[in-house]
């Protein structure tokens, strides 16, 4: 199994998300979870799509980490 980073994004009305190592594959929903769902199964079609076409398979490489700031 292969892990790829996501990143969700509060867009307003609702929330987006992407995979910087999978450009492309893109999701949105109402909620966070909901995008996170989403963004599982485009990245799955994305990879089974990459795979059907004879293309390679992006690797992950990008990692995310939440740093705290003093106010």
């Amino acid at each position: 199994m292969t892990e790829y980073t996501i990143i969700i994004e509060d867009a307003g009305s609702n929330f987006a998300a992407y995979a910087p190592d999978v450009p492309g594959c893109v999701a949105a929903g109402e909620t966070a979870e909901e995008t996170l769902q989403l963004m599982e199964e485009a990245l799955a079609l994305h990879i089974e799509m990459l795979r059907d076409m004879g293309e390679p398979i992006p690797e992950p490489h990008v990692r995310a980490a939440v740093v705290q700031i003093a106010s």
